[in-house]
This record gives C-alpha cells, sequence and structure tokens, in this order.
C-alpha cells in the first residue's frame, strides 16, 4: 500500500516539464522495472540553481524527483556522491537521516528499500548529468 504522503509528495509537479534550457541534461532508465527518468539542470558559478523533469515512472521516483527538484540547492556537486552514498544507509536504517534530508524522510526508510533503485533514479540521472 502506497503511503498517502507519498502520493501527496508526487502530485507536486511545480519542476515537472522540460523547457529545453540547461547547461546540463541527462536521461536514465532503471533497469529493473522500466521507469525513464530525464533531468535538465541549470548551474552557475558551481551551484546547482534549478532542476526539471519528466518522467515515465512510479509513483516512488516521481516523490523522488519531486523533492530532489525542490530542494536541490541543499546538494553541492562537490558532495554530491557522497550524499547519495549515504542514502541506501540510511534507508537500511544503519545511518540516522541528516536534517538536509528531512524532506526525503517518507521515502528513505526500511519500508520503502524494495524501490531503493525507484527511488534512487533522479539522483542517477542527476550523477549522470554532472559526471561525477
Amino acid at each position: 500500500m502506497i503511503n498517502a504522503n507519498i502520493l501527496k509528495i508526487a502530485s507536486n509537479t511545480k519542476y515537472y516539464g522540460l523547457k529545453n534550457i540547461y547547461t546540463h541534461r541527462a536521461s536514465v532508465k532503471n533497469k529493473k522495472c522500466g521507469d525513464i527518468i530525464k533531468i535538465e539542470l541549470s548551474i552557475k558559478l558551481n551551484k546547482i540553481k534549478e532542476m526539471r523533469y519528466e518522467t515515465s515512472s512510479c509513483i516512488f521516483c516521481q516523490a523522488s524527483a519531486s523533492i530532489l527538484s525542490d530542494k536541490i540547492n541543499l546538494f553541492t556537486i562537490k558532495t554530491l556522491k557522497k550524499d547519495i552514498d549515504n542514502m541506501l544507509l540510511i534507508m537500511r536504517g544503519e545511518n540516522k537521516l541528516p536534517d538536509k534530508y528531512m524532506s526525503f524522510k517518507e521515502l528513505l526508510n526500511i519500508k520503502n528499500l524494495g524501490r531503493y533503485d525507484c527511488i534512487m533514479l533522479p539522483f542517477n540521472a542527476l550523477i549522470k548529468a554532472l559526471k561525477v
């Protein structure tokens, strides 16, 4: 059963829709389930200013992309890979959720561990776009 809060998060489409205005972009497909995400990033002075996305995906991927787009300024290019690696540990309950990830609380927990690849697809697209 999908949590009602995850549905609410996924329904936020403020950053949904590509505008073809970007400095970086990527498209990634989840090999396990077939979800697809396309992202566009606007970067200025080594800071990610905006992320836009389009998906053909499950609700978990949509919710993750929605939060990531809204909170993209919390992630620096310099620490992005380390931050993303930490998310698996958080989902397994091995690390505590840092304050900057609180928006991801509904997604990053042990009960969603089976949907890890779906939740991480927007992050994988971000890594691909930035080539980190």
